[in-house]
């Protein structure tokens, strides 16, 4: 009785492991996970890694002295490197283990093809962001990037514009386990999925399927049809590529998956994988179309046999993915009457209430799959429609609260920012680049005492019990004098811990749902800014863009024409950003501006402008002069000079130079409704909070950024009771202690 290996033990090579049963082989499975649904089937159950190629090879030979093993696969996954070095070891049919790792490695495979003067989209392997930005502005745009050594379209993403490279490059390193990058040009047109059998070289195809690819700019599979309904031409088209393709990487024994774009120049190759497709198509939707068994054939090969394929069926079968919303399951229900519908052959289900759904941003973490059949397409997709419908996932809010908010920041911050049980800026001083501060920290910290060194009068003798902490804001009316400060760099100052247009979505999103508005940083890559521009004009202008004071009054202009165009309701400049640390890092020209530049520039637009970085009175003077209509007191958070007063310190002196002429913010040190009570006290009209909704953000997106500003608005009317104020107007020197 032949032995058959079977690396991998889920769902995917389930499928493998019961075939190779049926036929009356015994199976020697292998999976790091102790709970795989695989090992409990097996016959010999092995735990560990199939990427572990040594441990899997010793092992292997090990097993071997006793238990004679007479072929070795897999199916749906990208263990071919170990198929092939167990195969190689042991002497068994297969491909020689450099054919595997070529095809497994997309820089490898990529520049086999092109020596061999097979199709692809032109391409670049890069190792740092350097490279990638070479590679980005090398090739035709759109491009896609993604890990070289990982499968389900884990880290991979479209790009249109450099401003957006940065995030991608970072998250598609993170997946990449050797840690190269490969970016190459967008493919448009339709997809293929193909699988091959291979036997001493005769090439036999199994499954050809349309692939659905949504999600943009990720690609998702959500679901593939067999067979293909492309012409026979492109068809035809299609495998002779993969069969070009296959005989180019070596894969002359075995199995091979194909993925290939129909584009208008043709056919062109997106992936070969020396192993039979995942997602489905090898284990459900091929056999029920066609009564083949490709899995058996699979097996056969692995032993030295001929695969031996025969198709009964002349039928259409369909796969779809669940995908639920973000969020947490409430309940599952349906299941029973899906798989009653006609021409249901599986209702799979991946979750379970009390779970919490993430984005999908690859082929990992759907919820679930269904697969259908019928006679022909149509009637196969409508009992597919007619199934899905009957499903109901339930999605709840996700619980988070701000402990769950500040734990996942902590982690996912990795020391860049330690979420410190008080935010003083002691820990993160001199960390520039970086969320901290320059130099000793003095600046950051002087906010911070500034603040603390206020005292307030208790006054608790009135009916205040629902103050009103509506703002008017050049207009809008907003729900609270709390707003979002410009931040930026999400890279560089945050560590990656998110991407800046996932911040800049947060940030717009969460200030929106609480009922104020953010105001978004201008970075020193020059055209960081789209990023904040485009996500106001989708957010119908709900967001002020804060530019550098850049060299040239033509590039800030530049930038207030894209605010302008983008419907934004104020544009400001942060003024104290001169000299700024990461401007220099990146080349990027800034300096101070003279009246006449600076009026100039105020002067270029019609929408309100906002000064930010006044922290002296003759400078508050002359921020009115050039026609400001706001300013921002602020030390730029300690991050431009050390030994700067506190804001706190400062803004008296200022409300008295200039408070009946422009309308007063300030940051600097807020953490808590409490603060800013003390700054509206010292005669500021808003005030803006940093670093705790950058927290916020990294924690839990939008509803991080809402739950740090519902807190710290909460606090605010809780103190405002405390003080006696029933409205904002109330607010005034007369609550602080002298």
């Amino acid at each position: 009785m032949p032995n058959v290996m079977i690396i991998g033990g889920g769902l995917m090579q389930l499928p493998a492991i019961k075939e190779a049963q049926k036929l009356g082989y015994r199976t020697i499975v292998t999976d790091y996970d102790a709970n795989a649904i695989g090992l409990k089937i097996a016959d010999y159950p092995v735990i560990i890694s199939t990427k572990d190629i040594e441990g899997t090879v010793r092992l292997a030979k090990e097993i071997n002295r006793s238990v004679a093993i007479n072929g070795v696969l897999t199916i749906g996954t990208d263990a071919s490197m170990t198929v092939a070095a167990v195969a190689n070891a042991l002497q068994l049919p297969g491909i020689r283990y450099e054919v595997a790792e070529m095809a497994t490695n997309k820089i490898k495979m990529r520049q086999r093809l092109r020596d061999m003067k097979v199709s692809i989209p032109d391409f670049f392997g890069v190792w740092t962001y350097d490279e990638a930005v070479h590679a980005f502005k090398s090739l035709a745009k759109p491009v896609v990037i993604k890990p070289a050594d990982n499968m389900g379209a884990r880290g991979v993403k479209k790009i249109e514009e450099l401003v957006n490279l940065r995030g991608a490059f970072d998250e598609a390193k993170n997946l990449s386990p050797c840690g190269e990058i490969i970016i190459e040009e967008f493919m448009s047109g339709p997809e293929l999925s193909i699988d091959a059998l291979i036997y001493d070289g005769a090439i036999t195809y199994t499954g050809i399927a349309d692939r659905v690819i949504e999600f943009p700019p990720y690609f998702v599979e959500t679901g593939h049809i067999l067979p293909s309904n492309l012409p026979a031409s492109a068809i035809k088209a299609a495998c002779k590529l993969m069969d070009k393709a296959i005989k180019a990487l070596g894969i002359d024994h075995g199995a091979a998956k194909g993925d290939i774009k129909i584009t208008p120049d043709g056919p062109k190759v997106g992936e070969i994988a020396a192993r039979l497709s995942g997602g489905f198509m090898s284990t459900y939707t091929y056999p029920l179309a066609t009564g083949g068994n490709s899995i058996r054939g699979a097996i056969k090969i692995a032993l030295g046999q001929p695969p031996e394929i025969e198709e009964t069926l002349k039928l259409v079968a369909v796969e779809e993915a669940i995908i639920p919303p973000p969020g947490k399951v409430v309940s599952i229900t349906g299941v029973e009457a899906a798989l009653a519908v006609e021409g249901i052959a599986e209702v799979i289900i991946n979750t379970k209430a009390g779970e919490t759904i993430q984005q999908v941003k690859s082929n990992m973490g759907k919820a679930g799959n269904l697969i259908a059949v019928g006679k022909n397409r149509k009637e196969a997709l409508n009992r597919m429609a007619e199934a899905k419908s009957k499903i109901n996932i339930e999605i709840g809010v996700p619980t988070l609260d701000l402990e769950e908010v500040k734990r996942r920041a902590r982690e996912k911050f990795k020391k860049i920012c330690r979420v410190c049980l008080v935010c003083n800026g002691v820990e993160c001083a001199g960390r520039m680049p970086g969320i901290g501060s320059v130099g000793t920290g003095a600046s950051f910290k002087n906010n911070i005492s500034a603040l603390a060194a206020i005292k307030v009068n208790l006054r608790t003798i009135h009916d205040y019990s629902k103050p009103d902490t509506n703002l008017d804001f050049f207009g809008y009316k907003l729900n609270s004098p709390v707003l979002i400060a410009p931040i930026t760099g999400a890279n560089t100052n945050l560590g990656g811990a998110i991407d800046e247009e996932s911040y800049v979505k947060a940030v717009i999103s969460g200030s929106k749902n609480s009922g104020t508005i953010a105001m978004l940083g201008d970075g020193a890559t020059p055209d960081k800014y789209l990023i904040g521009t485009r996500a106001i004009k989708e957010n119908n202008g709900w967001g002020i863009p804060i530019f550098k004071p850049r060299k040239s009054p033509a590039e800030v202009i530049e930038r207030i024409r894209a605010a302008e165009d983008a419907g934004a309701l104020a544009v400001g400049l942060d003024i104290d950003a001169a000299c700024f640390i990461t401007m220099a890092l990146k080349g990027q020209a800034v300096g101070p501006k003279n009246l006449e530049e600076l009026r100039a520039i105020v002067n270029s637009t019609s929408l309100p402008f906002i000064l930010k970085g006044i922290m002296t009175k003759d400078e508050a003077v002359l921020a009115a002069q050039a026609g400001a209509k706001a300013i921002i007191v602020s030390n730029h958070g300690g991050r431009v000079m050390d030994y700067m007063p506190g804001s706190a310190t400062v803004v008296p002196g200022i409300v008295e130079a200039v408070g009946d002429r422009v309308f007063i913010m300030v940051d600097g040190g807020v953490r808590t409704g409490l603060d800013v009570l003390k700054y509206l006290a010292l005669g500021a009209r808003a005030v803006l909070v940093g670093r705790p909704v950058c927290i916020g953000a990294v924690g839990g997106a939008e509803q991080g950024v809402s739950l740090i500003l519902n807190q710290i608005i909460k606090e605010l009317k809780h103190s405002m009771i405390l003080t006696g104020c029933g409205k904002i107007e109330d607010i005034d020197s007369r609550i602080i202690f002298p």
